[in-house]
């Protein structure tokens, strides 16, 4: 076997040079510097000239913004008029774009730091709905929860899990992100958390977007926060706690239906739901098992485990309620694609305001790949909706490619017979 070397400008992630086009085709440059506005100018890059090659970064495998110095730089710069940013005014930027943390005190005198960004999770929506992805007068099902964030960074608190790290609000339409908020790691999930979600509620509104239907768990099983989600969806769903009252009331149900729910028996059924409310025509849809233990349960004195979903749908069976209810896994694969796929297992900061602006802007950037892979699918085999960034890299953006001038015009050669064309 021989080996030659030859000094060319072969890009191997030429399948950038299209993520680029539709970035600015789409119009997502220009509300970045519209929205962020426009960088001192002796800085030389703008927010929108750091958040696509960022979006490079990312779609082409990387994990986090030093990958911009170390693997991918070199073919940034490839792209004709492609002005590529170090690492370390990536950075800049994002402390540019940060906002003071804002400081709650606790009833028992605990005080809990919260970071929240409205010009950066403004700035998400209105990318969503200039990519269609959310329409003006649209009514779309709405998912929030808090999920752990395990890091060591400077201000990172000890969770309910043991771990040190921040416990962020996040909110999601669909396959998207529509909201995010960090905040202390040993903070509880129901602090403030009606705050967090009229922020969330009222930033959508202002867009002109409305929920039909709000899902969250057990998390969000306070009457401070059924208020504010009441307020702003048609219909909600929350995974009610164990109560005396609650199971005072089950002890009560004699008409118990059996229904099959993902190939498993269960016997369902309903109830007014008056903890909290007298006058309140809310439901409480039940659902129980035989315990696998046989273990007697300390509020019912039975062998069942026990469920309940607190909702004011009334319309829907037992069944429906929960199988909708049963369906907000969607939201928490999110939360895996943002640790593995788009960076949020490496936080670049030491402080938690300023990797909650990484956060949102990584929300986006994950949200521009969920448009940009429906333009794909259909066109390249093995290419879906669906697809994970894995895949996509390996089938889309890994292509070996170069630049050349010709007839005064840019020309992009690719070395493949994929059909990279109708994408232009």
């Amino acid at each position: 076997m021989k080996i030659q070397n030859f000094k060319t400008t072969v890009n191997p992630f030429s399948g950038n040079s299209l993520v680029n086009h539709h970035f600015n085709k789409s119009g997502m440059s220009q509300l970045i510097d519209n929205e962020l506005g426009v960088r001192v100018k002796y800085i030389g890059y703008q927010y929108s000239e750091i958040f696509r090659n960022l979006t490079n970064v990312f779609l082409s495998g990387g994990d986090a913004i030093e990958d911009i110095n170390t693997h991918f730089g070199e073919h940034l710069k490839s792209i004709p008029e492609n002005n590529v940013p170090s690492a370390d005014t990536v950075l800049r930027a994002f402390k540019e774009l940060t906002t003071e943390n804002t400081v709650y005190t606790s009833d028992s005198g605990l005080s809990y730091n919260f970071n929240i960004n409205n010009k950066l999770n403004r700035l998400n929506i209105k990318s969503l709905k200039l990519t269609k992805q959310l329409k003006a007068g649209g009514c779309y099902d709405f998912d929030y929860d808090n999920q752990i964030n395990a890091n060591n960074k400077w201000d990172a608190k000890k969770t309910y899990k043991k771990t040190k790290g921040y416990f962020p609000g996040i909110a999601t339409i669909g396959n998207n992100i529509v909201g995010v908020e960090n905040r202390d790691g040993n903070a509880n999930v129901k602090f403030k958390q009606e705050d967090t979600l009229e922020r969330f509620y009222s930033q959508l509104e202002s867009e002109s977007i409305s929920v039909n239907r709000s899902r969250m768990d057990a998390g969000s099983y306070s009457k401070n926060i059924i208020d504010v989600v009441d307020k702003y969806s048609k219909l909600f769903y929350i995974r009610a706690n164990k109560s005396a009252d609650m199971f005072n009331q089950i002890n009560n149900i004699t008409d118990w239906k059996t229904v099959e729910i993902n190939f498993k028996n269960y016997e369902v059924a309903s109830m007014p739901f008056a903890q909290f409310y007298k006058d309140r025509n809310y439901r409480l849809v039940i659902m129980r098992e035989n315990s696998s233990d046989n273990q007697l349960d300390m509020f019912t004195q039975d062998t069942y485990t026990y469920r309940s979903i607190l909702t004011n749908d009334h319309q829907s069976t037992e069944k429906e309620v929960i199988e909708y209810y049963n369906a907000r896994g969607t939201s928490e694969k999110i939360f895996d694609e943002m640790n593995n796929d788009f960076g949020w297992k490496h936080l670049p900061f030491s402080f938690l305001n300023e990797n909650n602006s990484f956060m949102i802007i990584t929300a986006m950037i994950k949200n521009f790949y969920n448009y940009f892979v429906s333009l794909v699918a259909g066109k390249f085999e093995g290419i879906t909706k669906t697809t994970r960034l894995k895949r996509f890299v390996f089938r889309f953006i890994t292509v070996a490619g170069r630049w050349g001038y010709q007839g005064r015009q840019w020309v992009l050669k690719l070395f493949t017979d994929k059909p990279y064309y109708q994408l232009i």
